[in-house]
């Protein structure tokens, strides 16, 4: 049964006929399973939080809208649980994490499924260096669960998940890759020339320096890094909830990590300064008035939190669907899901 558009909607059939794909996804569940061990060894405490949201909050994504009929009010599903675990470490759990579904109404790919597993975990009293520890630890123990080893080859290519992972700031991978050195770009102004003339996608007007650099990465460098590589400290305007980095204010404590040119993981030193918080609220704002459907919302009882006190925090978010394809050799995002959704057949 070779047809995969068959077999991703007769998952039941693909599974009587290949065997391997039963092997998958048992595998699947040993690499959740060994997650979970691993933080609990580390001993963080493993929450629920809700999956109807009044507003979503945590990532920049487009939600999914549904109505409550008793209450009478929209409810978005879940985008990110990133808001309420950060309440959680205000009321005093230094560890918490979630392993579970998030919604995001987004196009289909190889990479992307509109709902998907994420692993997000927050440490106080850490930052983003202390959360590259955390998965680099995380990821080194699932590939030898699955493979008694952390060398692994995925899609022909030989990968090395021993720790410690290559680290870069983007400044330098886009210095590297793109031989631009963002360090002599002052303003918006000379971005934007620079990316008209390099003929660079997705530039609109009204962009900040910050949103350039970060499209210049996205074009020149993503797919040049293969083995694991963390790019570090990301422009302020692409990263609302994170704290800036001491002595640049333009940048934010904040990491990717990266292999065979694909995402796997996003950390931050958390944002827990209020008044700091309520002004990147209102910056998102504006760029939703400008059009960005994907831009954060006003949290206001987010604000109120962190005004409680929240102290220094390392916060992590791991997609575990991806996890499962790099350490099961699978192409696409689909042959990781049991039931991945699929366009309805006329």
């Amino acid at each position: 049964m070779k047809d995969t558009d068959k077999r991703y909607r007769q998952r039941y059939l693909d599974l009587i006929v290949n065997p391997e794909v039963r092997d998958t996804f048992t595998r699947r569940s040993l690499i959740i399973r060994t997650l979970r061990q691993e933080l609990e060894q580390q001993s963080f405490i493993e929450v629920e939080t809700p999956i109807l949201n009044l507003i979503p909050g945590g990532a920049s994504a487009r939600p999914f809208v549904t109505h409550h009929n008793a209450l009478d009010v929209d409810l978005f599903l879940r985008i990110a649980p990133e808001l309420y675990l950060k309440r959680l470490i205000v009321r005093g759990f230094e560890r918490v994490y979630e392993i579970g579904r998030q919604f995001r109404n987004e196009g289909l790919s190889i990479k992307h499924n509109p709902e998907f597993t994420l692993l997000e975990a927050y440490q106080a009293y850490t930052d983003y260096q202390g959360m590259m520890d955390l998965t680099e630890c995380l990821i080194a123990a699932a590939a030898t669960a699955v493979h008694g080893k952390t060398v692994i080859t995925w899609q022909g290519q030989t990968i090395d998940l021993t720790p410690p992972y290559r680290r870069l700031t983007m400044t330098e991978a886009i210095r590297t890759y793109a031989g631009l050195d963002f360090d002599t770009v002052p303003d918006d102004k000379t971005a934007h020339e620079l990316a008209v003339s390099r003929h660079l996608d997705g530039v609109t007007k009204g962009m900040h320096r910050g949103d350039i650099m970060n499209l210049f990465f996205e074009a020149y460098c993503e797919d040049e890094l293969v083995q694991p590589t963390f790019i570090m400290d990301y422009p302020i305007e692409v990263s609302p909830l994170t704290k800036k980095k001491q002595g640049h204010p333009e940048l934010t404590e904040r990491f990717e990590l990266f292999i065979g040119g694909r995402e796997y993981a996003n950390a931050y030193s958390e944002l827990n300064d209020p008044l700091d918080q309520r002004e990147r609220f209102a910056a998102q704002l504006k760029k939703r008035e400008a059009g960005d459907e994907e831009a954060n919302l006003l949290d206001e009882d987010f604000c109120l939190a962190l005004e409680y006190g929240m102290p220094p925090t390392g916060g992590l978010g791991m997609g575990v669907d991806r996890l499962v394809m790099l350490l099961t050799d699978a192409p696409s995002i689909r042959d990781v899901l049991l039931f991945p959704t699929m366009k309805p057949l006329r």
